[in-house]
């Protein structure tokens, strides 16, 4: 059964639906590196259902016959009204706030989809594929262009990341997807991860951090 609810960041619901999840691949330099792939042109783009939206303060539920899981932690991005065709300035007014989330991606089935010229779905769009934190309120947030997230795996750095090395920033990346498909209220978009993707296990604790903001423990079955 679905249960996902948008939350802010003390965990009050927000008044908006549970959308699509639109993810940016390859927006930062040292990601396309470590995965050998080209430098893109313009965003690489794709969809979520809405069922893999999760609670990322519970355990992370990964499918464990289906070959490696890794993450890749993201700046997420909540949208509270509709976007087509937008402006930077519409891009910014359609913002409710930002938070973290995984992008989960069984990478064998990424790595053969690839070779075969198949769409990534089965590889990321499977349920409860995008644990997502809680959202800060975008009048709260400084600046959209300097924000520093991470993620720790028992412990250890996996993953750290500024929005400043994103090769498109996140109002261009609004006002570039709304070019293609309309963002609706309650949609989250996914800006892209940097270096530092690897496999989860079960038992893995992963704690994942906005800095300033918000902090989240949570722990991998």
């Amino acid at each position: 059964m679905f249960e996902y609810k948008h939350l802010d960041n003390i965990g009050n619901q927000i008044a908006l639906p549970a959308g699509k999840v639109v993810c940016v691949g390859r927006n930062y330099a040292k990601h396309i590196r470590e995965l050998n792939n080209p430098m893109p042109t313009e965003p690489l783009l794709f969809i979520k259902p809405n069922t893999a939206l999760s609670a990322l303060d519970k355990p992370v539920l990964i499918p464990k016959h289906l070959g490696e899981c890794h993450n890749e932690l993201e700046i997420a991005v909540l949208i509270h009204k509709p976007l087509s065709h937008c402006s930077l300035e519409q891009a910014k007014s359609a913002i409710w706030g930002v938070g973290l989330g995984l992008d989960l991606t069984l990478r064998d089935i990424q790595n053969q989809a690839k070779k075969q010229g198949h769409p990534w779905e089965r590889a990321k769009a499977f349920d409860h594929s995008c644990p997502i934190s809680r959202f800060v309120a975008i009048q709260s947030v400084d600046n959209l262009a300097n924000l520093s997230f991470s993620l720790k795996v028992n412990n250890n750095i996996r993953q750290q990341g500024n929005s400043q090395d994103m090769l498109v920033p996140i109002l261009g990346l609004l006002v570039e997807i709304s070019q293609t498909f309309s963002l609706l209220p309650g949609d989250v978009v996914m800006t892209g991860t940097p270096e530092g993707v690897a496999a989860l296990s079960a038992q893995d604790k992963l704690t994942v951090e906005l800095d300033g903001y918000l902090s989240v423990t949570t722990i991998v079955e």
